[in-house]
This record gives C-alpha cells, sequence and structure tokens, in this order.
C-alpha cells in the first residue's frame, strides 16, 4: 500500500461535515432513475492518478451521480467525459473515458482531485466545508514532490489553492492573481493555471471548448517538462 492509497482510506472514511454526510449518503439511496440499478459509493472521493505527476488537476467536488455514485472524481458525468477526453488528447490519460473505478483508466504524469471530496447540495459547499476539506488537499500536495503545476478548474479552485499556497509559505503575487481561462501565475516554485471548469453549464453555452481546454492543457505540459 503506497501513501496516497492509505490518504484514500482516511478521506473514505470521513464524516466531518454533517451536511455533506447527510446529502451524499441520502442520493446515495435516493438514486437517479438511469442508475437505479447501481450501488451508489455515498463516500468522500479521493483523488485519482499518477504519484510521480508533475501536473495537478484541481476541481471543485464530485457530482451526486458521477464521483458520488462512482467513487471516482469526475468519473461517470458529462464534466468527466469533457476532462478525461481533453487528458486523453493532451497524453495525460491512457483512454478518453472514465466510467468507472475499475474501468482501466490511467493518468500519466497527473493527478486529478478537488477541493471538496463529498458531493454538496446544489453543487455549492459552503465555506466551512471547503475549510474542513482542505486538509486532505494539503496531504496530496506533501504526497506528490513531482508537481510544479496546477490547473485550477474553476474560479473556486484557482482560489483555495492560492490560500494553501500562502499558508505554505510561497510567495503568492499582491495583488493576488484573478482567475480566468488561460491566466497563469507563479506561486513560488508553482505555476498556477486557471481553466473554466467542464461543468455543462460551460461546455453545452461554448464557453468551454474542447480546444480551450486543449490549449490549459499543452501549456501544462509545457510547463511539466520545463520543471524537471
Amino acid at each position: 500500500m503506497n501513501d496516497l492509497t492509505a490518504l484514500a482510506g482516511e478521506i473514505h472514511a470521513c464524516r466531518r461535515c454533517s451536511r455533506l454526510v447527510a446529502w451524499r449518503e441520502e442520493t446515495a439511496q435516493t438514486k437517479r432513475a438511469a442508475y437505479r440499478d447501481e450501488t451508489y459509493w455515498g463516500r468522500p472521493v479521493a483523488g485519482f492518478g499518477d504519484p510521480a505527476a508533475r501536473v495537478l488537476l484541481v476541481g471543485l467536488a464530485p457530482a451526486a451521480h458521477g464521483g458520488n455514485r462512482t467513487g471516482r472524481v469526475f468519473t461517470g458525468d458529462r464534466s468527466g467525459d469533457f476532462l478525461f477526453g481533453a487528458l486523453h488528447r493532451a497524453g495525460f490519460a491512457s483512454q478518453a473515458e472514465s466510467r468507472q473505478r475499475d474501468d482501466g483508466l490511467e493518468l500519466h504524469d497527473a493527478f486529478v482531485t478537488a477541493i471538496v471530496r463529498c458531493a454538496p447540495p446544489a453543487n455549492k459547499p459552503s465555506a466551512n466545508e471547503r475549510t474542513e476539506c482542505r486538509q486532505w488537499l494539503e496531504a496530496e500536495l506533501d504526497l506528490l514532490p513531482r508537481a510544479r503545476v496546477a490547473v485550477a478548474l474553476g474560479g473556486e479552485a484557482w482560489r483555495q489553492l492560492l490560500r494553501v499556497f500562502r499558508e505554505r509559505g510561497l510567495a503568492v503575487p499582491r495583488p493576488a492573481p484573478r482567475f480566468g481561462h488561460g491566466v497563469e501565475a507563479e506561486v513560488g516554485e508553482w505555476t498556477l493555471l486557471g481553466a473554466y471548469h467542464p461543468s455543462q453549464q460551460n461546455t453545452f453555452t461554448g464557453r468551454l471548448t474542447p480546444a480551450m481546454l486543449d490549449a490549459v492543457l499543452d501549456r501544462a505540459r509545457e510547463l511539466a517538462a520545463d520543471s524537471t
């Protein structure tokens, strides 16, 4: 058992946020009609990927019928299809689809995680829930010693990563860089990249296109190569 596996076990057992525990478990019982014959995961979701990753991707939280159902981040929903399709095109993922924990998907030089590990009601974790979950992101960072490029999938991930970097004593620029798609910021030994979250709200409206996400991931790969 490696350290990330052990950490995942701790994350899966977390029950610190009563509102999130109630919601994730209720959703796992009521289910969505399309998945009524499936057994939902219904627990917190750990990060997933290559322990030697140089690129870290951070989203908001598991989807109620995606990660909360399958037990793997960005797995089993449209957002995951969009993200892993892009990761596959960029050479970070062994396949373009992420459907189940046991589907054979492997990540190369990338690790995908989230700032909140339980599916939140209305997909909106509270400020306190984001704070409570920060320890898990911190722990994953400690176990990813080669990671030097962070892709924030959405504004909440961007702001949380800046908080984490600041608390770890890194030199965050002042004023703090504002989130935007394609925005790039140097924070200590890290490069932080912004990308719109691959939510259906963004992808169905064309706010985020495959080419736009491909450009950010291509840049992440270039930066990772320069960090060695």
